[in-house]
């Protein structure tokens, strides 16, 4: 059982409140559920308006379809919002 994790660095530049945030991220969250089954959260930087950070875990039975994975959700994060730009992430296998 390999478990695979990766650590998202968004920008959310045309949120002004934490309202306007969480919206942008409720549906984007959503959004990576229902398209690839994986558990995902905002694990960071809850409190600031233009700054999030999404986890995103993905349990499989081989490393390298963990990493296709995780590496496809941000594939889809930077094709579905492209007004949230992507800073950086980081894939780590457990």
């Amino acid at each position: 059982m390999i478990i695979g994790s990766c650590t998202i660095h968004l920008h959310i530049a045309a949120a002004q409140s934490l309202k306007e945030k969480r919206q942008v991220l409720r549906s984007l969250i959503a959004r990576i559920r229902n398209e690839f089954n994986v558990s995902v959260a905002e694990v960071d930087d809850q409190n600031r308006w233009q700054s999030a950070v999404l986890g995103v875990a993905v349990v499989a039975t081989d490393q390298v379809h963990a990493q296709r994975q995780l590496e496809a959700v941000v594939s889809f994060i930077e094709r579905q919002r492209p007004d949230c730009p992507l800073l950086t992430y980081e894939i780590e296998m457990l």
